[in-house]
């Protein structure tokens, strides 16, 4: 466990991200005193946090005195969020505040305020008042009268969005369809899928091991919990009066790998690797990898052929080296980067490159050999003997690159 450099800050868990089935030891308080959790991560919030606070707290006291809690994650804010938000501490009695140094992203932040949360319901609301405090009781009612899901959503009758422009409207719809088309299963079931506002009772996702990227973990709740009854509030998405907005091209481009990463580990696929033993997702990603790397190795050494006019041995090692480089940075970001994620260190990243480029140096040997053996002692077709080949090496460069590349256990 990590300790936070105050003592009335709690302490960052570690490990996996995944929520136990019941509430951590409530030294002090009555068993029935946190019917709620309600977790509000912040990244630069300073000008917003007290006011949320306030306002959050007067909602509850009102409808569940006594019988909530507020946790804001700060994600070691430049702007101090942290430290202002401990100051309310004293003032706020239902306020617990966590500061994270070492690991960064919106989804885990939330899941660390859930496993230290004493609540059997979980909730999530941003930091910056873009979500109407007031609905929170909407929601609430919702879970009481038996959902095991309360999301707020845009896209019901109630919902909309104040004043965004027409194209992050059409990327808006366009994310949700696009995330219907890949994990129906999943996003069939809101309207809104890619809200941040929500509640969950905890033995929902007790036990799963999330996995989120990016900003929507609404997705991993779906995807990966056991939610029977799901209910829908309405609301009107404000623009924030203070701070600046996060709203960026990567938290789209997150999204689109999220889903892929839960179509490939919770479809048949993810049945698939369970039951062999063999990460199928991860391997997949990989083999995709791999084969853009042939494109940018072709498309490289045409270039140096046909454009610089290099000889076939320099032309053959230079295209070589930057396909290299391509699978390495995709893999890292992609095939590996709920690892790499934590191993955000410049010469983490310099290691892992050297490693990959060894290994598959070496899968390329390996090829050779295989290659020689089933043409010239087999006599296998050199065709079928190449393919057989690319096969075994393209298994030894992501199994060995798995084991020594992107080892879980380097995460600090």
């Amino acid at each position: 466990m990590k300790t936070n450099s105050s003592n009335s800050l709690l302490t960052v868990p570690t490990g996996p991200l995944k929520i136990s089935d019941l509430p951590p030891n409530r030294v002090g308080t009555s068993s029935e005193s946190n019917y709620l959790s309600l977790v509000i991560p912040t990244y630069k919030e300073r000008d917003n946090i007290k006011n949320v606070v306030s306002i959050l707290s007067q909602l509850l006291d009102e409808s569940i005195p006594g019988n909530y809690e507020l946790i804001v994650v700060d994600d070691d804010s430049p702007d101090r969020t942290w430290e202002i938000a401990e100051s309310l501490t004293t003032e706020y009695p239902q306020l617990r505040v966590m500061r994270r140094q070492q690991e960064r992203g919106l989804s885990s932040a939330v899941i660390r305020g859930w496993q230290v949360a004493r609540g059997n319901v979980l909730g999530v609301i941003d930091g910056d008042l873009q979500h109407p405090p007031e609905v929170l009781m909407q929601l609430l009612r919702s879970v009481k009268q038996g959902a095991d899901l309360a999301v707020a959503s845009r896209h019901v009758e109630g919902g909309g969005v104040s004043s965004w422009s027409v194209v992050r409207r059409l990327l808006s719809r366009g994310a949700q369809l696009l995330g219907l088309v890949i994990l129906p299963g999943v996003l069939g079931r809101v309207s809104d899928p890619m809200s941040g506002y929500f509640m969950v009772r905890r033995n929902a996702i007790a036990n799963a091991t999330l996995n989120p990227v990016g900003y929507k973990i609404l997705l991993e709740v779906i995807g990966r919990g056991k939610v029977d009854q799901v209910a829908e509030v309405g609301y009107v998405f404000c623009e924030r009066k203070e701070g600046e907005s996060k709203v960026t091209w990567k938290q789209y481009i997150d999204y689109i790998h999220h889903l892929v990463r839960l179509r490939l580990s919770t479809g048949r696929v993810g049945r698939l690797s369970r039951k062999v033993n063999f990460p199928v997702g991860r391997f997949v990603r990989f083999g995709f990898v791999g084969l853009s790397g042939v494109f940018v190795d072709l498309t490289v050494f045409h270039l140096l052929r046909t454009v610089i006019h290099l000889g076939l041995t320099r032309s053959t090692i230079l295209s070589a080296g930057v396909a290299i480089i391509n699978n390495f940075l995709w893999n890292d970001l992609w095939t590996f980067g709920d690892i790499s994620q934590g191993q955000r260190d410049p010469h983490q990243r310099l290691k892992r490159f050297l490693k990959f480029s060894a290994i598959c140096l070496a899968g390329v040997i390996l090829q050779a050999l295989i290659i020689n053996f089933l043409y010239n002692v087999l006599g296998i077709n050199e065709y079928l003997a190449k393919l057989i080949a690319i096969a075994v090496a393209t298994i030894w460069n992501f199994w060995i690159n798995l084991k020594l590349s992107w080892r879980v256990t380097d995460v600090k």
